[in-house]
């Protein structure tokens, strides 16, 4: 904007970037100590503007690629690691350099599209120790963490962060063992200057998807065959959120002339399969172990009592 411009008012450039004057003074600030070539000048005739013959160039930037970098942001991770300020600097080189007809396609794509990766009625975690855990990550170097439960800090090799339905995860290596931890349970955490070597054939995606997996099907432990109708049959991977459902959905028995199937499910205990076959109403009826039917039948008649029409 202040290329396009020269200069601007702080209240203008507050205007346009839809923050508070005091909150654009704090970031210009920011930018100024990362480097940004900023000038203030106070006065009726003042305000923001850029060093004289400084402008920012990226070029080749195709309308795909103008698209994808403005669809790309999730604001929220960005301020929980502290780099808000940064993302504002490189939004705004791009913004500059971009010709008008991409400008105006990157503005029509913020005003409608907008990523919200945290999970509904989630309540935010306290996030104090992510940007010392980051710092560690970005710059390889050992990181000392305490939990209120441990008795003792632990020394990890700090691999990567992962944000997961709005939580932070750090993934370390402790004792030889790549683990995870959760950086809202984390009460301290503090970079060392001791650096570490970083695995060559550790692969952050890879190792998160396969681990991911293998925790999904780790608490699949109860085996049950049950018979299927058709709703019930899409009904169920909303309420049993496991991947390796989708996967014993694809493996049932074909359908009878109605369109019901039998199968094997691996659901993670007694308690819990009821609870969430119940959801599947009279879609669902099952086969074995006879505990859970017998489970499922008492749900049954109780349901139907508190909810028998009201004598006449």
């Amino acid at each position: 904007m202040l290329q396009r411009r020269q200069r601007a008012t702080a209240a203008e450039l507050a205007e346009a970037l839809e923050v508070s004057v005091r909150t654009l003074y704090r970031d210009v600030a920011a930018l100024v100590a990362a480097g940004f070539p900023l000038w203030t000048e106070p006065g009726p005739h003042g305000g923001i503007r850029l060093v004289e013959g400084w402008r920012t160039r990226l070029d080749g930037l195709t309308a795909e690629e103008a698209s994808a970098l403005f669809l790309s942001g999730a604001p929220q991770a960005v301020a929980d690691l502290g780099l808000g300020a940064v993302a504002l600097s490189a939004r705004a080189k791009v913004d500059a350099t971009l010709p008008a007809e991409l400008r105006d396609r990157a503005g029509r794509i913020r005003q409608r599209f907008l990523l919200d990766a945290p999970a509904w009625f989630a309540r935010p975690e306290p996030l104090t120790a992510l940007p010392a855990v980051a710092t560690a990550v970005w710059e390889g170097r050992k990181l000392e963490l305490r939990h209120g439960g441990w008795p003792h800090g632990r020394r990890v090799d700090p691999l990567g962060l992962v944000l997961k339905a709005g939580t932070w995860y750090l993934i370390a290596r402790s004792r030889g063992d790549v683990r995870t931890y959760r950086v809202g349970r984390i009460d301290h955490a503090e970079p060392l200057a001791e650096t570490f070597a970083r695995p060559d054939d550790f692969d952050l995606a890879a190792w998160w998807a396969a681990s991911s997996a293998a925790f999904d099907q780790s608490l699949l432990v109860y085996r049950c065959r049950v018979r299927l109708s058709p709703y019930a049959q899409k009904s169920l991977p909303r309420l049993v959120p496991h991947d390796a459902v989708r996967r014993m959905l694809a493996e049932a028995d074909p359908p009878d002339a109605e369109g019901w199937r039998e199968l094997d499910l691996l659901l993670e205990s007694e308690e819990v399969a009821a609870d969430q076959l119940t959801g599947l109403g009279a879609g669902v009826e099952v086969l074995a172990p006879p505990e859970l039917r017998q489970r499922m039948h008492l749900v049954g008649l109780e349901m139907a009592r508190r909810n028998a029409p009201p004598c006449a």
